[in-house]
């Protein structure tokens, strides 16, 4: 199909890809319950979540894996978005030096609070570049999920042009249901693609959907036609 990579890989996984020619994209730092909703904008939470990317930071590294994943995390009734931020800041400020001497980039994901991950902090593009922005690394990015920043905020080409500097990786998926990336639902994904191919992004996209053909292949085939530019 013309594929090169493929993300959201553990550890004991990363060497099946490569021995079927494949880059993994994005990896894991760790397999654990609650991992989307144990993130960095909790400070109880940073001595677990900097362990486990300590730790993984130099595997991918030595495996060529050039992004990991990690999480803002869901909000609590006693924290607001800024002290949300300035814990997400000096948490990940911490891991930056390694990631940079490592050459892989923490990526850090935006998801949608309104349908697939209720209470989720990092649910909006202006959040998550504030982060970004504290941090100031250049490895330690957003993984700007299209089909959540649709459903949360919409204006995904403008979105990703006015703040491609913070974004490290796409994920996409149809708007509603997460389905396939065609002409039954609601974005242009070849415009959304043009965008960001005219950016000169050199990273990723990974289609993260849930196909409804009864060949999956073929949608996952179509994803990469409607993405080519």
């Amino acid at each position: 199909m013309g594929f090169v990579g493929i993300d959201l890989l553990h550890v004991d996984e990363w060497q099946i890809a490569h021995d079927a020619g494949l880059t993994v994209s994005m990896g894991y730092p760790t397999r654990r319950e609650r991992f989307i909703e144990t993130g960095f904008n909790n400070p109880a939470n940073h001595a677990l979540l900097l362990n486990e990317l300590e730790t993984t930071l130099p595997l991918a590294a030595r495996a060529g894996i050039p992004n990991l994943i990690a999480m803002f995390g869901n909000r609590d009734a006693a924290r607001d978005d800024r002290a949300a931020i300035d814990y997400c800041i000096s948490g990940l400020a911490k891991i930056a030096p390694l990631a940079e001497e490592s050459g892989v980039t923490v990526c850090v994901e935006l998801l949608n609070s309104r349908i697939d991950h209720p209470g989720y902090q990092g649910d909006h593009t202006a959040f998550g570049v504030a982060v970004m922005k504290g941090v100031n690394s250049p490895r330690v990015k957003l993984l700007y999920d299209i089909y959540h920043m649709q459903i949360m905020e919409g204006d995904v080409i403008r979105t990703i042009q006015d703040n491609i500097q913070w974004i490290g990786h796409f994920h996409t998926g149809g708007v509603p249901g997460r389905h396939e990336i065609d002409a039954g639902q609601e974005l242009n994904y070849h415009a959304i693609a043009r965008a960001i191919a005219d950016l000169g992004y050199a990273g990723y996209v990974a289609h993260e959907f849930v196909p409804t053909r009864a060949d999956p292949y073929a949608s996952l085939a179509d994803a990469f036609r409607i993405c080519s530019v």
